[in-house]
């Protein structure tokens, strides 16, 4: 169980050691989706495994800053993509004022930092410090690759530039476009060429590239080697007054690698929304009992019976 004890004692009725209380205020969850592949998908996942169950589900597709707006202002029930620290100023505030519930990791794994294809990994190369050794550096033609200039992450590798961190002094910052950076990637994947990028987990890069982030020592993409957190947030209100879906929220968690194959097939691949959540819970059938465990649904029925049979 992902969530600390702490936490739960704030949500009023949701007890884990039995059966969650079937008696919902709502039978409605307002989800706030910003348009990233990734939630948009993981979104679509959750709205079809609580149909079955007695709840329909709105999204509203809108940036994760005005989000936690509407979760404090009730407009909104429920966020699945609480990514930190990255969000960490807005999710801040929003605790302050006491209108959210942290249900903790819904993702393991998620992570951030300068990214390999598996051969130049299996060649070795696994940490940034070794960057610094000048025949590597020659082997990657002095040359990292990052999307947009001007963001926080080009911001970060110019920084490590600057301070000559892990020998980069001198190194040559390309930052384009996310598809331009891939379209650099595919292209030396191609030649098996060793390339040195900015890499992100989930993202269909991942499983498309065999893609492996090295550790990071000087923790230039943040702490602990450029891990995050990407947190289920729902509203106080909420949380209290639906013990049940609430549990289910809970207990709603997924790998960083689970989330990288369904990006691939929804963002690279293009299958339809429905059908790329639809096949996963059919696929998975343990982690959606998992899920479900000490669930009902919102009249108190078996909840994983009642899921089987919807799909």
């Amino acid at each position: 169980m992902k969530t600390q004890t702490t936490t739960l004692s704030l949500i009023a009725g949701l007890t884990l050691a039995g059966p969650a209380l079937s008696n919902d205020r709502d039978d409605r969850l307002r989800l706030v989706v910003p348009p990233w592949p990734g939630v948009t998908v993981k979104s679509e996942i959750f709205s079809q495994l609580i149909e079955p169950l007695g709840y329909t589900t709105e999204t509203l597709e809108i940036s994760s800053t005005v989000g936690y707006s509407t979760l404090q202002s009730g407009d909104s029930d429920a966020f699945l993509a609480g990514w930190m620290p990255a969000q960490q100023e807005s999710y801040d505030a929003a605790m302050e004022a006491d209108a959210i519930v942290d249900l903790g990791n819904n993702v393991n794994g998620a992570r951030m930092g300068f990214a390999v294809p598996d051969y130049v990994y299996e060649a070795g190369i696994t940490r940034a410090e070794q960057l610094a050794d000048p025949a590597i550096a020659e082997r990657f033609e002095r040359t990292v690759y990052s999307i947009e200039s001007g963001s926080t992450i080009t911001d970060m590798i110019d920084g490590a530039i600057d301070s000559n961190t892990h020998g980069l002094e001198g190194w040559e910052l390309m930052a384009s476009s996310t598809p331009g950076m891939l379209s650099e990637v595919n292209g030396a994947v191609e030649q098996q060429r060793w390339i040195l990028f900015y890499g992100w987990t989930p993202h269909w890069m991942v499983p498309e590239y065999d893609v492996h982030i090295l550790d990071d020592s000087a923790d230039i993409f943040g702490a602990d080697g450029g891990r995050s957190d990407v947190k289920t947030i729902v509203a106080r209100d909420y949380a209290e007054a639906n013990p049940n879906l609430a549990r289910l929220l809970d207990q709603f968690e997924l790998s960083a690698e689970e989330q990288s194959e369904f990006i691939l097939e929804y963002s690279l691949k293009e299958r339809d929304l429905e059908d790329v959540a639809h096949d996963w819970l059919v696929d998975n059938p343990e982690r959606v009992a998992s899920f479900l465990e000490g669930v009902t649904t919102r009249d108190g029925e078996d909840a994983l019976s009642a899921v089987e049979a919807g799909l």
